[in-house]
């Protein structure tokens, strides 16, 4: 009985390692090359129309009307991203989603914010494997100028990332964090 090897996106997306000799690993590459495709005309179109049509070609989701993209926008895959209604993307910013990018409602992504859902193994021997872990924002969060979210990491309901940090770990609701590794700073009442 011959076994049905998983599509190597729908291995990405169950967050196993891929390591560089894989027999699909060229597909990878090719996706990008293709979403780049749609990135240039994405990048280069004044019509905010226009840039969410392309964005759901990218994402091979529906983009709401009320979602705002400041091209240029940067992203490596884009099947893997889930963006919600009321969101508004900034100038400059980079999502390496094939470990899987989810935005909720009522984001706001401030200029240059990069989310990283990839990553390495530490280990030199192995570290041309890729490792991918989503990145979850919930609704209401303000990530700042600069900001760096890591893979895996869950930014909670209304909590701001400041300008400039680098998030590594989970962000509960309702705080401020800031600096590299970021920590809370405060927390939002009401």
């Amino acid at each position: 009985m011959e076994t049905k090897v998983k599509d190597i996106f729908e291995r990405l997306k169950d967050g196993e390692t891929i390591p560089p000799n894989d027999p699909q690993a060229h597909k990878m590459r090719e996706a990008s090359y293709a979403t780049k495709e749609l990135l240039l005309h994405m990048n280069n179109s004044s019509d905010p129309a226009e840039v969410r049509d392309l964005l759901s070609q990218i994402t091979g989701s529906d983009i709401d009307q009320s979602v705002a993209i400041f091209t240029p926008l940067y992203i490596n895959y884009g099947k893997h991203t889930k963006i919600g209604k009321n969101v508004f993307i900034n100038f400059n910013c980079v999502f390496l989603d094939l470990g899987g990018i989810t935005i909720e409602d009522n984001v706001l992504l401030a200029p240059n914010v990069s989310l990283l859902s990839e990553g390495h193994p530490i280990s030199p021997e192995e570290r041309h494997s890729l490792i991918p872990t989503p990145i979850h924002i919930k609704k209401n969060a303000w990530i700042g100028a600069n900001a760096t979210i890591l893979q895996g990491v869950t930014i909670g309901e209304n909590s701001v990332v400041a300008a400039g940090s680098v998030v590594s770990k989970d962000v509960p609701d309702n705080v401020v964090v800031g600096g590299t590794p970021a920590k809370i700073i405060k927390t939002i009442e009401g």
